[in-house]
């Protein structure tokens, strides 16, 4: 009997370690099953926040670079991808993906201290990040770098780098240094001719001779008269990219009468010079939307230069304007001397002039009328272009919105 319970008892203790084993095998499943689930979850989490991180970099205007300590590239957003064009530069060392070595400095610097670089790096068109696509010259780039990782921590540093295009301001600052510049010289040769025969009148008593005192208050006259017509003009310049463009007083006007104004104007210039100056408006009656002021400066500074760059007798000038679909195209010609072809990409630059050779007689124009006129003519959302063929015909063109928007 005591056999008996013994093996009764050994056959339940060998039953509840199967059941035992069973429920610790159903559980050690159970558990793998729940961890595995925890991986998949934590790696779609971490799936999810990677894209909406790429998200909210691609949205950035800038370009934006993520670099390991061994100045390798790990991330690039859509900015910096669009910037380097075709150039693969993921996983690729940061002197391999830039052009010029100066755009990488900064990285490296701020790589070997670990302190935050701001550099500005102005590069020639040859060697901009952009490659091919670069067709402004000289371009002009920040480049910010800082760790994000703290080292301290055991892990690598990342670092992130932001380049930003500052191109257009760069060419604001230069324009407007050349801009002082060339007005300082402008301004200072005909003031030094006036002082000069101040001093003749004044000290060599020169006042007591009246026909010399006259050529020299005639020659003194029309510097003064230069001085004021370049202030007039850095004025316009000035209302045109302050924003005043913005408020143009647009309203409709007849540009016949447009027409009529200027030549009144250049009357006397046209009769001494024998000029002759055409018309050609197949609808007499056109009305234009924009600010009257503004093409009436337009049209003046192309006549009159025409005029002024061929100082001789038997000129032909041709003023036009007629419809094209939603657009007004107006043309100034002559059939002067024409202007160079090498001179053709630059006339629209502040105080650049094409050497005529004239008599050192005369006084030159301010070399800022060309310049009104593209800016008068963009203010109004239109474009300017010139072609020439010296001796035969020198002609610009302007594409004008019939409707300001």
């Amino acid at each position: 009997m005591t056999t008996e319970i013994s093996i009764f008892a050994a056959l339940a203790a060998l039953a509840a370690l199967a059941v035992l084993v069973h429920r610790n095998r159903g559980t050690r499943k159970q558990s793998e099953a729940e961890v595995n689930a925890w991986k998949l979850r934590l790696e779609l989490d971490l799936k999810n926040a990677r894209e909406e991180r790429n998200l909210l970099l691609d949205a950035l205007g800038d370009a934006f670079l993520l670099v390991d300590s061994d100045a390798n590239i790990r991330f690039a957003n859509e900015a910096a991808r669009s910037l380097f064009g075709a150039r693969e530069l993921v996983n690729r060392p940061v002197r391999e993906a830039f052009l010029d070595p100066r755009l990488a400095d900064a990285l490296l610097r701020c790589l070997a201290t670990g302190e935050p670089v701001q550099s500005r790096v102005v590069l020639p068109q040859q060697t901009s990040p952009r490659g091919d696509l670069e067709n402004r010259g000289v371009n002009a780039w920040i480049i910010d770098a800082a760790q994000l990782s703290n080292p301290s921590d055991g892990q690598d540093p990342t670092t992130r780098v932001i380049i930003r295009d500052v191109t257009a301001q760069h060419q604001i600052e230069q324009v407007r240094k050349d801009f002082v510049a060339n007005a300082s010289h402008e301004l200072r040769t005909p003031l030094a001719i006036i002082n000069g025969y101040l001093e003749n009148l004044l000290d060599d008593d020169m006042i007591e001779e009246p026909e010399m005192a006259r050529r020299f208050l005639t020659i003194m006259r029309k510097h003064a008269d230069r001085i004021s017509r370049i202030v007039e003009d850095m004025l316009v310049i000035s209302r045109l990219e302050s924003g005043e463009a913005n408020a143009l007083k647009v309203e409709p006007f007849k540009f016949r009468s447009c027409i009529k104004d200027i030549l009144e104007r250049l009357e006397s210039v046209i009769r001494n010079q024998q000029a002759e100056v055409s018309v050609i408006m197949p609808d007499p009656a056109l009305v234009l939307q924009g600010d009257r002021f503004y093409w009436t400066q337009v049209l003046f500074n192309l006549v009159e230069n025409a005029l002024k760059q061929n100082p001789y007798t038997g000129l032909k000038v041709g003023v036009g304007c007629e419809r094209a679909g939603d657009s007004v195209r107006i043309w100034v010609t002559d059939n002067g001397v024409g202007i160079p072809s090498a001179d053709l990409p630059h006339i629209f630059r502040r105080f650049f002039r094409v050497e005529k050779h004239h008599s050192q007689q005369e006084i030159k124009g301010t070399g800022l009328g060309l310049s009104i006129v593209k800016r008068a003519i963009e203010a109004h959302g239109g474009t300017i272009s010139v072609t020439s063929v010296p001796g035969s015909e020198t002609k610009f063109l302007i594409t004008v919105p019939r409707e300001l928007g």
